[in-house]
């Protein structure tokens, strides 16, 4: 017996090392041994190469993704309500969008949404309509009657705009919205084709230091101080079939999040995630990124939709029924 023993150790030894040997040379890529149990270890996520998603960059950089078994592959989207049809027709898993196109698609049961992780929230001075150095318009009741660049309409740009020029005294039934995306914004201003525009950064930056344009109304001030403005998501369907992938996309962007705390590191991923240039970088007026979703916070967004007529109020959807919680044990 005493010497039966020692070489049963060693035979299970051998045929251990042997079994690992063998997945690593051709086994099952995602077998639970190998990936700490998920579902699924390649994911597609849609996002946009801006400001706002700029802890999805650090978390790439910092192999926050890699360390919880991911590998991300990263799908430019043409703007945030693209999120909605790639993740219906599984193209994407995860996507960065704004509250109001998610909302919108559980509103018309378009898609059944979880909320993954909020992105992004407005800050004073992030949110800017601003006009030509040598326009007339110098205060908000200026904007009365005025034509006004937006991105999207019936987005979280044109809510908070109709909201800021309320609480300033106009009247935005006056106001003509015309749809130009934000890279454009500023030709449209010189060559007079709008008479003001909605910017964020780095546009609202390039815009003042190379234009010389004046801001005129602060869009993230009053009732829309600290609003929500993006947040990652998937489909209802995948965190349910993937409920540890899905867990594990949320610990490694929320640490992205808390990372872009750090104003120097947000900077220097900028630069070359974005393109935006260091004198503009270091000039512009960011958001926040919470590291953690607030129901409270989200309720200001569907208020503002059923406002401005995006959703009846007797009918207003519930934030905190999706938003994803991560399985236990």
């Amino acid at each position: 017996m005493s010497l039966a023993r020692p070489w049963r150790i060693a035979l299970s030894c051998v045929l251990a090392l042997a079994a690992a040997s063998c997945s690593a040379l051709g086994g099952e890529s995602e077998k639970p041994s190998q990936t700490g149990g998920l579902e699924q270890t390649k994911v597609v996520v849609g996002t946009l190469p801006i400001v706002d998603t700029v802890p999805l960059a650090i978390a790439q950089q910092k192999g926050y993704f890699k360390e919880e078994g991911l590998d991300v592959e990263l799908k430019s989207l043409p703007g945030g309500a693209a999120a909605v049809p790639g993740l219906a027709n599984g193209e994407l898993q995860f996507a960065f969008g704004n509250y109001v196109s998610f909302f919108t698609a559980q509103y018309k049961n378009v898609l059944d949404i979880k909320l993954v992780a909020d992105a992004y929230q407005a800050a004073q001075g992030m949110f800017l309509i601003l006009t030509g150095k040598d326009n007339a318009i110098t205060k908000p009741a200026d904007l009365t009657g005025k034509k006004i660049a937006i991105n999207t309409k019936a987005n979280i740009v044109e809510l908070t705009a109709r909201s800021a020029l309320e609480a300033s005294g106009v009247d935005t039934k006056t106001v003509t919205f015309t749809e130009i995306p934000f890279p454009d914004m500023q030709a449209a201003i010189e060559r007079k084709n709008v008479d003001a525009a909605f910017m964020v950064e780095p546009y609202i930056t390039q815009a003042q230091r190379k234009a010389g344009m004046l801001p005129v109304l602060d869009a993230a001030t009053g009732a829309t101080l600290d609003v929500p403005i993006a947040v990652w998501a998937t489909s209802t369907k995948y965190a349910q079939e993937n409920p540890k992938t899905t867990a594990a996309f949320q610990r490694a962007i929320v640490k992205g999040q808390r990372d872009a705390a750090n104003r120097t590191l947000v900077e220097q991923t900028v630069t070359t995630y974005a393109k935006v240039d260091k004198d503009t970088v270091s000039l512009m007026h960011l958001g926040t990124w919470p590291t953690a979703m607030s129901p409270v916070r989200m309720q200001r967004v569907i208020d503002l939709m059923t406002q401005y007529g995006l959703m009846d109020k007797a009918k207003q959807i519930n934030p905190e029924s999706m938003i994803f919680n991560p399985p236990q044990g």
